[in-house]
């Protein structure tokens, strides 16, 4: 059915720019037409978007929830096994629905943390249901990893310093027999299978090379050229996974990336936080992604990544909220307003306009969740656009200023009105149609209450595997 949305202003794209008093209609999923409204529309002033795009999470619960918070990441990622789906639909609901209401068309999803409440295959297609209940486009990538499962490189040392009891739980929960590469293979191609759609995009996803054997990486790159799919991997996100790149790779850890054939356009790299200039640049030749994640870099503490000199030397940079929004909402416009005022310029030199940097964003987003098209407004492209409330950005009215530079100067994920994905309108008003998100979100509690003496083991054995796991991070440091 044709649908006409009015606009005081829209932005299509850093080509065409802003256009004002225009009606855009679109049709099983694909915008039509945008045309001038004869005569002006009267009402509420709406400022129309291209729908943002969470370029990378992990679809989990609220990690600080959990006491996952105030840590550096080497840590954060043991305490936040807490967290673990208990029921795979609602949790990814609950996060596909968080990224929805922000404005998202698409979310890349990287599954680290399966709930072992069902065969992995099984559990992609309740993410699938929730994703397409939502509405919203997803990437997923069921992470992988066949080595340091507690450190980067021998436990012994860690585990040794706990009691029998509290070593037996620390194993049970994450000391396991690793998949073989060609295992790994077979069970994507058995989730694409299953899954796989004209809104869902499975991809491989090493969770990153301190994780994972030369014999996976290699599997994945050869896989990845010969079918196509697209690969999402974490890389040099700490400085703890820098010393061991270090030490692991004298060459250098991406240029063993590039010679094996893993850096490619199919690529999306999250974090490149302690990347070189010269890293940097073999990963922007090679047409690979970057997503930037700022607000989860501050929270664990992990650094601030060089965006703006990936920019200029031609990376493609997208951002992506990895589940820890700075307020722990999965709010990507307000993401996107602080990797723009960090990285934007420095003094008069400007890195990109906020238009610039909000097409690019999305374009790179939508490329690395395999969305179809660059997010632009246009005729023939999808229909997947949001609806920002024009009288609240611009609540002063005093003399014309440019709404995407109020946007970023002021804008957050209260502002949205409308989210339409694939011309079904899948926030109304600050609301999702598709799920009840207030309600997934109390089920959800309930559930992890109900369950909180289940992981009294887990609480108990913390305090001396924290202290345990500080020790031999920060000896790493100290030997190199």
């Amino acid at each position: 059915m044709t649908m006409d949305v009015p606009a005081h202003s829209l932005f299509s794209g850093p080509g065409s720019g802003l256009l004002d008093n225009v009606v855009l209609q679109h049709d099983n999923g694909l915008i039509t037409s945008i045309s001038l409204a004869t005569p002006s529309t009267p009402g509420p002033r709406s400022l129309i978007l291209p729908a943002f795009v969470n370029a990378h999470d992990h679809a989990r619960p609220t990690a600080s929830s959990f006491g996952a918070l105030g840590m550096p990441l080497e840590s954060w990622i043991l305490r936040s096994a807490l967290g673990t789906p208990v029921d795979p639909y609602l949790t990814a609901a609950s996060a596909l629905a968080r990224s929805a209401r922000a404005g998202c068309a698409a979310m890349m999803v990287h599954y680290t943390r399966p709930s072992g409440t069902m065969p992995l295959v099984e559990e992609a297609k309740a993410i699938a249901r929730a994703a397409s209940d939502v509405g919203i486009r997803i990437a997923f990538a069921l992470a992988v990893r066949d080595q340091n499962p507690v450190v980067y490189g021998d436990s012994e040392l860690v585990l040794s310093q706990l009691s029998s009891d509290d070593r037996k739980t620390i194993e049970e929960l994450f000391v396991r027999a690793p998949m073989s590469p060609k295992a790994y293979i077979e069970l994507t191609d058995a989730i694409a299978s299953a899954i796989a759609g004209p809104k869902v995009d499975v991809q491989l996803g090493p969770a990153g090379v301190q994780w994972c054997s030369k014999a996976l990486l290699e599997a994945v790159a050869e896989n990845s050229a010969h079918t196509g799919r697209r690969i999402h991997m974490h890389l040099l996100e700490t400085i703890y996974q820098r010393g061991w790149a270090d030490q692991h790779f004298p060459d250098g850890v991406v240029r063993y990336l590039r010679d094996i054939g893993f850096l490619s356009e199919r690529l999306t790299l999250a974090h490149c936080i302690h990347a070189r200039p010269d890293e940097i640049e073999m990963i922007a030749a090679s047409g690979a992604r970057i997503v930037t994640n700022f607000s989860s870099n501050l929270h664990l503490r992990s650094g601030l990544a060089p965006i703006a000199a990936a920019h200029r030397c031609g990376c493609a940079i997208a951002v992506g909220v990895d589940g820890l929004a700075l307020d722990e909402d999965d709010d990507v416009l307000r993401e996107m307003r602080l990797v723009q005022m960090m990285h934007g310029g420095l003094g008069f030199e400007r890195t990109w306009t906020a238009s610039e940097f909000l097409a690019l964003a999305i374009a790179n987003g939508r490329k690395a969740t395999g969305a179809p098209g660059t997010g632009a407004l246009i005729s023939g492209a999808p229909a997947d656009f949001v609806s920002i409330d024009l009288d609240r950005l611009d609540r002063d009215r005093i003399m014309p200023v440019d709404p995407i530079d109020l946007l970023f100067a002021r804008g957050n994920a209260s502002f949205l009105r409308d989210v339409v994905v694939d011309g079904r309108l899948i926030v109304s008003e600050g609301r999702c149609t598709g799920v009840d998100l207030p309600a997934i979100e109390r089920e959800l509690r309930g559930i992890y209450r109900a369950n909180a003496r289940q992981l009294a083991p887990f609480q108990r054995a913390w305090p001396p595997l924290a202290a345990s796991l500080q020790g031999w991070f920060e000896a790493q440091l100290d030997c190199r």
